[in-house]
C-alpha cells in the first residue's frame, strides 16, 4: 500500500491511496493527515476502511505530489555505510579519527535533519547553500515511525549535504545539514508490513542515483541495503533512548553513495533516487 499526500480536487492537501494509475482520495472528514494511519494499530486495516468513503481517483499524470509529512520531526543517521565513512574521513583530516571510531561503536551517529517546513516532495526543489562551494545529495532508505517507535512506512530520503562546511569543522554539522529545502522525502509511503514480503531480504533493496545536468547524467551510483552497517531497529531504538515523538518521526538510515570528491551539485541540476519497490523521488537543485 502506497500512500500519500498531494493536492486535493478541492486545491487543498489530502491523502489518498496510490494505485497503479490513480490517487484514491480518502474524504476529508474521515481522514486529516497521514499520521493517522500511521500510528493506528493497524494502519492496513484502517485504508481498507477508509477506501468505500472516497471521495473520487485522481490519474497519476494529473497528481500535484506533496511530501508525505505532517507534523513529525526528521532525523538522520551518519556513518552507517563503508562508503559514507571513507568519505567523511576525507572531508577533514581532523575529523577522520571520530568519524571512523562512530562506524566501529555501539551508539550510532544521530542528529535532527529537519521540521516539515524544511521538506520538499518529489517534482519539487531542493535547495544548496549559497555560502557552500561543495553540494552534494545523500541517496537514503527512511523510515516513518509511529508515536510508539514502530517502522510502520518506508520512503526515500535525500539528506543534503555541504561537504566543505562540515569538513571545516565537524562542529558545523549543523549548518551543512539543516536550512530551507535541505531535505528531500516521497514519492510517498509503503506501508512496511505490505513492503518487507515483497523485500524479505536487504540484499533485494536496491537504492541507485542518478543526477542529470542538462539532459545529461553526471553521477550515477547504486548500492544495496545489505551494506549498512547497522540494523534498522537499532537505529530507532537509539534515535527513542530518553525522547519520545508523539507525532511520530522520520528516520534516514544513511547512504552508501557519495560522488566524487571533484563533484559538486548545481542549479537546475535534477536529482533522481530510487528504491526498489518504492519507486523514485525527483528533484531540482536550486541555490539562493
Amino acid at each position: 500500500m502506497r500512500l500519500a499526500k498531494f493536492i486535493g480536487t478541492h486545491g487543498t492537501p489530502a491523502i489518498g491511496l496510490v494505485r497503479d494509475n490513480e490517487v484514491v482520495q480518502f474524504s476529508s472528514h474521515e481522514i486529516s493527515s497521514l499520521f493517522d494511519i500511521l500510528n493506528a494499530e493497524n494502519p492496513a486495516q484502517m485504508v481498507e476502511s477508509l477506501l468505500p468513503k472516497a471521495e473520487q481517483t485522481i490519474p497519476l499524470d494529473e497528481v500535484v505530489w506533496l511530501p508525505p509529512i505532517d507534523q513529525q520531526e526528521v532525523w538522520a543517521a551518519g556513518v552507517t555505510y563503508k562508503r559514507s565513512q571513507t568519505a567523511r574521513m576525507e572531508e577533514s583530516e581532523a575529523a577522520a579519527d571520530c568519524y571512523d571510531r562512530v562506524y566501529q561503536s555501539d551508539r550510532p551517529e544521530l542528529f535532527f535533519k529537519a521540521t516539515p517546513h524544511r521538506v520538499t516532495g518529489t517534482g519539487q526543489t531542493l535547495r544548496i547553500r549559497k555560502d557552500s562551494k561543495w553540494n552534494v545529495p545523500e541517496p537514503e532508505f527512511a523510515l516513518a515511525l509511529n508515536s510508539r517507535g514502530q517502522i510502520v512506512g518506508l520512503t526515500i530520503g535525500n539528506d543534503m549535504s555541504s561537504r566543505d562546511i562540515e569538513g571545516e569543522n565537524p562542529l558545523y554539522l549543523p549548518q551543512a545539514k539543516v536550512y530551507d529545502q535541505c531535505c528531500g522525502l516521497g514519492p510517498w509511503v509503503v506501508l512496511a508490513s505490505e513492503y518487507w514480503k515483497d523485500f524479505p531480504q536487504l540484499s533485494d533493496v536496491q537504492v541507485r542515483l542518478d543526477i542529470v545536468r542538462s539532459g545529461e547524467s553526471v553521477f550515477g551510483g547504486e548500492t544495496s541495503l545489505d551494506q549498512l552497517a547497522r540494523s534498522l531497529e537499532g537505529l530507532v531504538e537509539y534515535l527513542f533512548r530518553d525522547q519520545h515523538f508523539p507525532r511520530g518521526a522520520f528516520l534516514l538510515t544513511g547512504t552508501g553513495i557519495v560522488p566524487d570528491n571533484d563533484f559538486t551539485l548545481q542549479p537546475q541540476d535534477i536529482v533522481n533516487i530510487t528504491i526498489s519497490g518504492i519507486g523514485t523521488l525527483t528533484s531540482e537543485i536550486i541555490q539562493g
